[in-house]
């Protein structure tokens, strides 16, 4: 089996109703369903993903992504990080800074893909990046309802490309897909799914 990639993208904290409060229940559904797709995906052949190293979805689903890395049954999991510049975090808090610190040094590549002298291009030098190395989008996103953002950008871009598109709600948690073939589960269907093969 060859094995497939996957880029991350979702907004970052005051974009979600609870903002910086990772204790809120909506929270922590959403880095459930994260964690199921993650799951999922790599059952169907998906080991590397690749996250973009913004506060937000970036962090929690490169978090718990190395959380999985741990156990021996996601071995061949493989994390990268690619990032828009070198100082892009320079204005972050301490804890923040710590928190992406543990997520490169969990990596097992990290590519810097722009400059500072230009970062609006850079940041969507780096979405158009992690595109180009996928197989797969896993995006959380409303796209109903889409604001213009570079999540929302990212999509566009996948979109545009073909690639398959998973998409977790950030309000609701709902799991859905672009084109209706696209691989995404729920918790029902993923406990399903894990009863089917054993």
């Amino acid at each position: 089996m060859n094995c497939k990639t996957c880029a991350i993208t979702g907004h970052r904290p005051t974009r979600f109703k609870w903002k910086y409060n990772e204790n809120n229940t909506g929270c922590k559904r959403l880095k459930r369903r994260l964690r199921d797709q993650f799951i999922l995906l790599y059952e169907q052949g998906v080991h590397h993903f690749w996250v973009g190293g913004a506060l937000g979805v970036d962090l929690w689903a490169g978090e718990i992504l190395l959380q999985l890395k741990q156990a021996p049954e996601f071995d061949k999991l493989k994390l990268y990080l690619a990032l828009p510049f070198l100082e892009y975090n320079d204005s972050w808090d301490i804890k923040s800074k710590n928190r992406i610190a543990a997520l490169r040094d969990g990596c097992a590549s990290v590519v810097i893909v722009g400059t500072v002298d230009k970062p609006t291009d850079s940041y969507r030098k780096r979405n158009v990046y992690m595109v180009n190395q996928a197989d797969i989008l896993l995006a959380v996103f409303d796209n109903e309802h889409a604001i213009r953002s570079g999540t929302g950008m990212t999509v566009n871009y996948a979109k545009k490309k073909g690639i398959p598109i998973t998409l977790i709600h950030p309000d609701t948690g709902i799991v859905s897909s672009l084109p209706e073939k696209a691989i995404y589960i729920d918790e029902a269907s993923l406990h399903a799914h894990r009863q089917k093969g054993k």
